[in-house]
């Protein structure tokens, strides 16, 4: 009868763990760069669906199928808020009490994690981090920080 033990040593043990140590520490960066340009696509995406959004109650002003009793005066035909992109407004001369929505919800900022934007007005200056309160011309990420490409993302278009 054989008395061999089977297993592993522990010369054997720290050597397995001390390359997979290295190879977690390898992975870590990319997958932190992997998230953080995910994040940054579905901003751009969010993004291009709000100014489309904006884009679509404008030309639907300008077209006359939103009364002027819904547009806040000097407002250029741009929505007020984004709560009213979400609750839609009365298509002019319709009985049937029919609305208009651009937007099914206020999307979050995937890099604050908020619904918080920046907005811009059509009277405020293209590069304004101030809202005069008007209408809504523009919006941008409040995020303070930089992305992988280098540009602060309250600057992305």
């Amino acid at each position: 009868m054989s008395n061999t033990q089977r297993g592993f040593t522990f010369v054997e043990l720290l050597v397995v763990t001390t390359i997979v140590l290295i190879l977690a520490s390898a992975i870590q960066p990319l997958a932190r760069v992997t998230i953080q340009r995910t994040r940054e696509a579905e901003l751009r995406r969010v993004l291009r669906e709000m100014r489309t959004a904006i884009d679509r109650f404008k030309d639907a002003a300008d077209a006359g199928m939103i009364p002027t009793t819904e547009l806040k005066a000097n407002s250029e035909g741009y929505p007020p808020d984004l709560e009213t992109l979400v609750d839609g407004v009365s298509v002019a001369n319709d009985a049937t009490g029919r609305k208009l929505k651009f937007l099914r919800r206020i999307p979050l900022d995937p890099t604050t994690g908020t619904n918080e934007w920046g907005l811009r007005a059509y009277q405020d200056d293209p590069d304004s981090t101030s809202w005069s309160g008007q209408n809504i011309y523009d919006v941008y990420s409040k995020n303070q920080g930089t992305g992988l490409d280098g540009t602060k993302y309250r600057d992305w278009n």
